[in-house]
């Protein structure tokens, strides 16, 4: 018990704080009902055991606030018979068990006044500045007394498509929509939430008008303007029939769900039933019956990305799952491959989690994993384990490595750093392997390969000229687009643009600027520091840069800079009504020479914030040290005086 205790823990731990997947869902599970059976058998829960605690620690920045009542977890069962015995006469309500982070709002007086995060089940995040902007959910009811409601803030499909396309770096892209939305709903910057195009479902009311139906609670929240979690009514008699029509649809939805929630309808009835430690007991989870298909391991493909991490991926013998074949499935990282003691040849099952990724489930053979690669796939150079907390992953270390120089060449022509068009990952490869480019200078350079371009597949004359013509533009830039076209570790655009403006947007002070120089720069730390001049101080880079300078031309940025701020620092926090949003306000501000910093603190000159009696971290620390708070009038007064 104590050892699958702490397996379970870590995989929790590794999929909600780390955003990173160790295990299977398949397997968690599996294993957390092997330990609720040797509970059930022995009699004894553990202090700290998965059954009995919920969640993930809370760990950001974010105020934090105790719930009126614990957000419990819900048993759960994958049997439709169960549900429909566990239902027995009454009328339930089953609904999508949606898969995003499930929040808490208040009103009062008809106003959106507090959002909080589940956290861990007793203790939350406040996030109301970035709840305000979810793509969905009314700042203000027609209700006017207090109401308290629980629901699950989601990203959908095709919004988390939409914005991994605009991703260049293939190793940066968020691996599912639950983690994005996570990240989302959880950002000090409201603006950046404000982007990711969050969703809100509501599921319960916690607090508010009393009503004798679950149903009639969801019908009365969609007067008030809320979306609701779709349901249907059902009966012992009419489970399966439910069960199924849901699950017809999975594929067709353009939200994550993991399963279904059956709720009693008859409130009073549900809450008479009482709890458990863990579990409410008026609600139950339905996690879909996976179907499995058992098939041979062909071989493992390991992938080289821009980090150098190679990664694994299982080819297998296609099968036919939840309609469709499928014969490849991630295998995350070599620990993940030993414990299935995965080797080519093995019989394993395979499932699709939610019924959607492909995973596998079992290793049926068990013959053992068979060598990593000693060798990098892509250029041949030896290969490194690395072991970070017990995880093995494996890393080609060859700076050279074609596998990085695309992904480098890649972010090089993105729209944030030169903006080549035309030059897309599977072009770059060609264009590698043909042996037109050979560093970055060489980009700049393609028009010496006109004939042997226009030939290729994919190619023409007209796509050729259109590429020049891209290149001629891209030619004259930035001093700050051209460090973050270098692809320094840590070094963001935002993070450029500080640099550069920092040493007057000359290139040559940037590119020979120390460390200690750096870390006086607000934003920049001794990690960013450290990979900035061991990237200049190596000679390769330094001659890759100058052939890169005697391509390009620099100018400084378009926008013109009054210093009538120079010298202040200022914090924003809360909503803003006069600007579009605190990512404007912050650009004004800079462009008056002003600092603007994301925590108060001895040497923040001014807080801004239209709420002074608001009683977040922020202004707390403000009025302890004596920090002035501004409203956002009287910094638009401050500003009309030093323009």
């Amino acid at each position: 018990m104590r050892e699958l205790s702490a397996i379970l823990k870590e995989a929790s731990k590794a999929y909600y704080q780390d955003a990173k997947e160790i295990m299977s869902n398949y397997e968690y599970d599996k294993l957390y009902d092997e330990l609720v059976a040797l509970e059930k058998e022995t009699g004894t829960v553990l202090a700290g055991s998965p059954t009995v605690t919920v969640g993930y620690e809370v760990l950001s920045e974010l105020p934090k606030e105790r719930h009126e009542s614990p957000m419990l977890s819900l048993d759960k069962t994958k049997d439709v018979g169960a549900l429909a015995d566990w239902l027995g006469d009454q009328t339930g309500l089953l609904s999508w068990k949606l898969d995003g982070l499930t929040i808490v709002l208040t009103y009062q007086n008809h106003e959106l006044v507090k959002a909080v995060t589940r956290g861990n089940g007793e203790v939350g995040e406040v996030i109301t500045p970035n709840a305000r902007v979810f793509q969905n959910v009314p700042l203000h009811i027609p209700y006017e007394g207090d109401l308290v409601l629980r629901g699950e803030a989601l990203i959908r499909y095709s919004d988390f498509e939409r914005i991994n396309a605009q991703i260049p770096d293939a190793d940066a892209k968020y691996k599912n929509p639950r983690n994005l939305c996570s990240g989302s709903v959880r950002q000090l910057d409201s603006s950046v939430t404000a982007k990711r195009s969050v969703n809100f479902f509501a599921f319960t009311l916690v607090s508010g008008p009393a009503m004798k139906l679950r149903s009639e609670e969801q019908a009365w929240l969609r007067t008030q303007g809320f979306d609701v979690v779709e349901n249907v009514s059902v009966t012992r008699e009419t489970m399966a029939d439910a069960v199924a029509s849901f699950a017809a649809r999975i594929s067709a939805n353009d939200f994550p769900s993991d399963g279904l929630v059956l709720t009693f309808d008859d409130i009073a009835y549900g809450l008479s039933l009482g709890r458990t430690a863990k579990f409410p007991r008026n609600s139950i989870a339905f996690k879909w019956a996976d179907e499995t298909a058992e098939t041979t391991l062909l071989s493992v493909e390991w992938s080289a990305s821009r980090t150098g991490l190679i990664n694994p991926v299982a080819i297998f013998a296609p099968v036919e799952l939840e309609g469709t074949t499928v014969s490849r499935a991630s295998l995350h990282n070599i620990s993940y491959m030993e414990d299935l003691a995965l080797g080519i040849g093995d019989e394993i099952t395979v499932y699709k989690a939610n019924m959607i990724i492909p995973q596998i489930a079992e290793n049926l053979t068990r013959s053992g994993i068979d060598p990593v690669p000693e060798v990098c796939p892509v250029c041949g150079k030896p290969t490194k384990i690395h072991d970070e907390n017990g995880v093995k992953t494996l890393y080609c270390e060859n700076p050279a490595c074609l596998a990085k120089k695309i992904k480098l060449f890649t972010l090089f022509v993105s729209r944030d750093a030169m903006n080549i068009d035309g030059l897309s990952e599977a072009t770059m490869e060609k264009f590698i392997a043909a042996g037109f480019v050979k560093e970055l200078a060489d980009l700049f350079l393609l028009g010496r390969y006109r004939e042997e371009i226009i030939a290729m597949e994919g190619f023409g004359e007209k796509s050729f000229d259109n590429l020049m013509a891209s290149i001629e533009k891209a030619r004259v830039t930035t001093p700050a687009r051209l460090l973050y076209s270098l692809g320094i570790p840590n070094v963001g655009l935002s993070n450029a643009k500080l640099i550069a403006r920092h040493f007057g947007e000359d290139f040559d002070r940037m590119r020979q600027a120390q460390a200690e120089d750096l870390v006086q720069i607000e934003g920049v730390g001794d990690v960013i520091a450290r990979a900035y001049t061991e990237y200049f101080s190596d000679e390769e880079n330094e001659r890759i840069v100058d052939d890169l300078l005697r391509e390009v031309q620099m100018e400084a940025p378009t926008e013109t800079r009054s210093e009538g701020l120079s010298g202040m620092t200022f914090v924003i926090t809360g909503a803003v009504h006069t600007f579009a949003n605190r990512n404007e306000l912050k650009a004004k501000l800079e462009s008056l020479g002003a600092k603007v910093t994301g925590s108060v603190t001895a040497k923040t000159t001014y807080l801004i914030n239209n709420d002074a009696t608001s009683s977040s971290t922020k202004n707390k620390t403000a009025k302890q040290l004596g920090v002035p708070i501004l409203t956002e009038d009287e910094v638009i007064a401050l500003i009309a005086e030093k323009e």
